[in-house]
């Protein structure tokens, strides 16, 4: 049984938790994370869902993503979903997330880091990816429009390339 802490619209622990798969109450929000990682080339490390997975089976995705369990830091969280669904151990203790995307029942803190790590050297965790490789913002893009990609906006997985290399909104 997976438990999530629920949060307040100003991010405060409430002291609630619910059940995933529990409808979560208006005025209520649970905390999500994703990490996108990079190599030095520029090219982001994407995973392939796997075909019975509920929720874009078959698509590719970013690195990982997932849902922060009860108890768990937004760093936590984000290192727990990278060792568990490809096996590479992280340590985001001294990093905050890049960008928070608020949605109707969630935050959504997304990391970007910079890693050289061969694939076939991944463990993947068989309930949830098939597959893992290097991917081109081109190759990403292409996959996209093709509806073989989870269907992001073109912007944030253009924004993502942007902040691999850089901070905040502003040019250097």
């Amino acid at each position: 049984m997976e438990l999530w802490d629920l949060y307040d619209a100003n991010r405060a622990l409430t002291g609630e938790t619910l059940q995933r798969g529990q409808l979560i109450p208006a005025g209520r929000y649970h905390l999500v994370v994703h990490v996108a990682v990079f190599d030095h080339a520029g090219r982001m490390l994407i995973q392939q869902r796997q075909p019975f997975k509920e929720g874009w089976p078959n698509l590719w995705d970013i690195t990982v993503g997932g849902s922060a369990l009860a108890g768990e830091s937004s760093p936590q969280a984000a290192e727990r979903e990278m060792l568990e669904e490809i096996g590479l151990k992280i340590d985001l203790s001294d990093a905050q997330p890049v960008l928070t995307i608020f949605y109707d029942v969630c935050f959504d803190d997304v990391y970007v880091i910079t890693r050289e790590v061969d694939p076939a050297s991944l463990t993947l965790q068989y309930e949830e990816v098939q597959a893992v490789r290097w991917a081109t913002e081109e190759e990403v893009l292409r996959m996209l429009e093709a509806g073989t990609f989870i269907p992001y906006h073109r912007g944030y997985l253009e924004l993502l390339f942007r902040l691999r290399t850089a901070r905040g909104v502003l040019q250097p």
